[in-house]
């Protein structure tokens, strides 16, 4: 009879580990992806602070003068005497969003306009 208690005893106690331990793996599961998550929505934040200085940057190869930022769907619009562009800055690994890709190929095709609007 003593066996028999102490077996459910022992059971008992593995049982409740293993819940211990379950518990603690999805407690340090959401911890970790809260983490990442917070991690890559500071880069996309430093990355939209940073869109908007590049201009200003010995490297930028037009007139920072003449860059207007807009933000989204691209970073920008640049104004030369002789062509506008449209400005998407991305860091080395960067990839243009669907959204973006779609305004690109608008670009190639020639289906941009210039359309002026009177208010009476």
């Amino acid at each position: 009879m003593a066996d028999i208690s102490m077996t459910w005893y022992f059971i008992l106690i593995q049982s409740f580990v293993i819940v211990i331990l379950i518990a603690l793996i999805f407690y340090y599961s959401r911890k970790l992806s809260d983490s990442e998550f917070k991690k890559r929505s500071q880069s996309t934040l430093y990355g939209k602070i940073s869109e908007q200085f590049l201009p200003f940057m010995k490297t930028y190869p037009y007139e920072s003068k003449s860059f207007r930022f807009l933000g989204s769907p691209i970073d920008g619009v640049q104004f030369e005497e002789d062509k506008i562009i449209l400005i998407e800055f991305k860091s080395a690994g960067g990839k243009l969003s669907k959204r973006q890709r779609e305004i690109r190929d608008l670009v190639a095709q020639h289906k941009v306009v210039f359309q002026e609007i009177k208010i009476n």
